[in-house]
């Protein structure tokens, strides 16, 4: 039983780091937070100006309030680019994986949709939109950009949560250390260490 541990330790890895690459289009670099469009990257932030002033958020949104997207285009292309961004409710709980994919395989999309930005062409070497939430909970936003020539589209899909923390996988995770630890105590003679401990505890007394 005792080599069964590593499988489970691995599978503990595994299931700590998944968030870090399941963000979909938004990801921390060198602690700034960048959301990708395809190869296409841009500076990416959320103000709450009445909230919190200029502090900027990157994933998650404290607070139901007037929330300002900034994007600061870091690809040449995007500047020529028609740009929309779309935000629906994360009703499937898609979290942190959802896809482009996702978004296609939804049958109506309008019925989730809380806010959407036409596309437009923004000056400046910078996209700006807001959006007042009036629920908090678990969203997906998704930012289409236009090649200026080709008929192609690419797309960046990323999860955020308003209002709250969202601890999403974290209790599962707790569940899964405490199993990991509970096995390496069966397979490690834990019980008959505690036995032990008991019969040497009841000659003591006797």
């Amino acid at each position: 039983m005792n080599r069964l541990l590593p499988v489970f330790l691995s599978a503990a890895l595994l299931f700590t780091s998944a968030p870090a690459f399941g963000h979909g289009g938004v990801a921390f670099e060198d602690d700034v937070c960048l959301i990708s469009i395809n190869f296409l990257q841009a500076h990416f932030t959320v103000f709450q100006p009445e909230q919190s002033e200029a502090e900027e958020h990157c994933e998650d949104i404290p607070d139901v309030a007037r929330s300002v997207f900034v994007m600061e285009y870091l690809h040449e292309l995007l500047p020529d680019m028609l740009i929309d961004l779309r935000i629906i409710k994360d009703v499937d709980k898609l979290g942190r994986f959802a896809a482009w994919s996702d978004i296609e395989a939804i049958e109506d999309l309008d019925a989730l949709t809380v806010f959407y930005e036409e596309p437009r062409i923004e000056d400046g070497g910078y996209y700006s939109t807001e959006y007042t939430f009036e629920e908090k909970g678990a969203y997906i936003g998704v930012v289409t950009a236009r090649h200026p020539t080709e008929n192609r589209d690419y797309n960046a899909v990323f999860y955020f949560q308003v209002g709250g923390a969202d601890y999403g996988t974290l209790p599962l995770f707790a569940l899964m250390l405490m199993g990991i630890h509970g096995l390496y105590w069966l397979t490690s003679g834990g019980p008959e260490r505690r036995r032990q401990r008991k019969l040497e505890a009841a000659a003591l007394r006797g």
